[in-house]
């Protein structure tokens, strides 16, 4: 394997500097630098068992990432456990593989995919010179690569068959199941209450809206286990009895956003098997954009303000349910509060936004007083809550815009993969693949969870999948024809 070439060329590079730390130690009198050296040799034989074994990190990722834990290393320094740092070493991988192996990513790089992704990339570097705050905007910027790279440029390498695409379904829901029984084992020593399920998560999850977030989008990964699981088997029957399972923790999970996203999740699938998933788009675009500008008009949303006694958390989710259709709960109010001060933020910078990561450190100015609840000290330095939103304000309304048009491709290019295999397995993955972005998307309009490991990964690996797919359909043409 050509591969075997940046462990040799990493060997001799490593004695250059090897000897490089001793002479520096010999002249500084400081043999620090003779440890530094020694730490670097023995990091050779790593590197030559990890090149070997990239492909099952690429698995154990996927079987980590329903798992991954929130660490704290220091106050400002957070860390999805121990996702991130395999993201890392796959990165690192995956540059190996360009400068050796190139080959291999051939048919990859000729998706239309990176065009969006690569003109993305360069307009947040654009805005990290114009950013607030630079290393957090350059901290973002960073941990976008290591996501995308892992993701989408190795997805394609190692998905290949379709016993592959089955075991992305197992790797992501077996885990995902785990978390959900013990999540329900735990809840229901508290009889399922409603304010009880925060404490049932740790440490798989932040929080219900999170937990939920992730159990509802690997629904149309369950959906393709169990269609392609041959009925009247012993295994149909475990999944079936893994669905119904599921179908208690989504239930149980409380999440009026998830409950959701798996209705518009259920539409798209509709949208797309009817084929005016685009028309669908374009008119969501057009009632948004005459919402705001309706709400914008002399002031108009100065009418929604949220009485400031009457906002509160709800312990009771039948009191929950009644505060949201009456707009009196709590965590909507404070949505409102913050997405006025991000509309009024963009009219601000429309241009070139205040930079990846500055949302936090920036919004209070912007916020309108008359919509300010008792939690708009915000404690948890959380950000908008509308990822689309959260986009222009650091972004600008390129960034918005290149994200908008990012989004419109991967759910039209599902549609026409959908449409054009003769591959029932392959339609039914296009399909499920456009289902699942389209309740990332409605996940995203009331929260932020690209940025997060989970949803994020779940994002990132969907766009794989999509280059996968299209690879894929080339082959059948040419089969065919």
């Amino acid at each position: 394997m050509q591969l075997n070439k940046l462990y040799k060329s990493y060997t001799l590079a490593s004695c250059i500097i090897f000897f490089g730390f001793g002479i520096t130690a010999l002249c500084q009198q400081n043999f620090a630098w003779i440890l530094a050296a020694f730490l670097w040799v023995l990091s050779i034989p790593f590197l030559n068992w990890f090149i070997k074994k990239t492909e099952d990190f690429f698995w154990l990722l996927l079987i980590l990432l329903p798992l991954s834990t929130e660490l704290n290393p220091t106050a400002s320094l957070g860390l999805d456990f121990p996702v991130e740092p395999i993201l890392c070493l796959l990165t690192v991988a995956a540059f190996g593989y360009l400068l050796f192996k190139p080959t291999v990513f051939f048919e990859v790089l000729k998706s239309k995919v990176w065009i969006f992704i690569l003109v993305w990339l360069l307009w947040i570097s654009v805005t990290i010179f114009f950013s607030t705050q630079q290393w957090l905007s350059v901290k973002f910027l960073l941990a976008k690569i290591w996501y995308i790279i892992p993701l989408v440029l190795l997805t394609p390498v190692f998905v290949k068959e379709s016993t592959h695409f089955k075991k992305i379904g197992l790797c992501l829901c077996i885990p995902m199941l785990f978390t959900i029984i013990q999540t329900l084992i735990r809840h229901s020593f508290y009889g399922f209450d409603f304010i009880a399920i925060k404490k049932t998560l740790h440490p798989f999850f932040r929080n219900h809206v999170n937990y939920a977030s992730m159990l509802v989008c690997l629904l149309p990964l369950a959906w393709l286990i169990h269609k392609f699981t041959p009925a009247h088997s012993r295994n149909r029957k475990l999944v079936n009895i893994g669905l119904l399972i599921a179908g208690f923790g989504l239930f149980f999970a409380y999440s009026r956003g998830a409950w959701l996203a798996l209705i518009v999740g259920l539409l798209a699938a509709w949208l797309i098997r009817k084929k005016i998933i685009f028309k669908t788009i374009i008119a969501a675009m057009v009632l948004i954009v005459i919402c705001i500008t309706t709400l914008s008009y002399q002031n108009n949303y100065l009418r929604f303000a949220p009485e400031h006694d009457q906002t509160i958390f709800h312990t009771d989710f039948r009191d929950h349910i009644n505060a949201t259709v009456t707009l009196k709960d709590i965590s909507n109010a404070e949505r409102f509060h913050r997405w006025v001060a991000g509309i009024r933020m963009v009219a601000e910078k429309p241009f070139t936004g205040f930079g990846p990561n500055s949302f936090y450190s920036q919004y209070q100015p912007y916020t309108v007083s008359s919509f300010k609840t008792w939690v708009s000290n915000n404690p948890e330095h959380s950000t908008v809550h509308n990822y689309f939103l959260l986009t222009a304000i650091e972004q600008g309304i390129l960034g918005l815009i290149l994200l908008l048009a990012f989004w419109m491709y991967l759910l039209i290019q599902s549609q026409t993969l959908y449409h054009q295999f003769k591959n029932k397995f392959h339609q039914a993955i296009a399909l499920a693949n456009g289902t699942l972005l389209s309740m990332i998307a409605c996940i995203n309009f009331t929260s932020d969870l690209i940025e997060t490991d989970k949803i994020g990964g779940l994002f990132w690996l969907s766009v794989g999948i999509i280059i996968i797919l299209e690879i894929k359909l080339k082959q059948e043409q040419q089969h065919f024809y």
